[in-house]
């Protein structure tokens, strides 16, 4: 079974900065895409940020594209998604998960083996 336990989501001030991780355990991140998405209140999920299985192709939501950065450490079985200059439309529940397809592919029906989420919170 896999696990995706996530960790950092906090209350930080607008233009503050947050780092996500997501620590998988009964699988093995290099042979998967991985992908954040976010949930806010009332709202349906939506894709954040996917990265390949080598991190060389990642893709980006436009409301984040110079702020997010999604990265990997295959050797620790973990991907980060760091978060600057956040904003309080930022505020969401924040999700990994994992696809067997390709990074381009970011519609969240591609993903699975989905987590409770960690709450981030952007408000001064």
């Amino acid at each position: 079974q896999v696990q995706l336990v996530k960790s950092g989501g906090d209350l930080v001030q607008p233009g503050g900065s947050l780092r996500l991780s997501c620590a998988a355990s009964g699988c093995t991140v290099r042979s998967y895409v991985m992908g954040w998405f976010r949930q806010a209140p009332g709202k349906e999920r939506e894709f954040v940020a996917t990265i390949s299985r080598s991190g060389s192709s990642r893709y980006y939501t436009d409301s984040v594209k110079g702020r997010f950065t999604s990265s990997r450490d295959n050797a620790k079985n973990t991907v980060y998604l760091q978060m600057d200059t956040l904003k309080p439309e930022d505020t969401a529940l924040y999700s990994c998960a994992i696809s067997t397809g390709t990074a381009a592919n970011t519609m969240p029906v591609h993903f699975g083996s989905w987590g409770q989420g960690t709450q981030v919170t952007v408000s001064s």
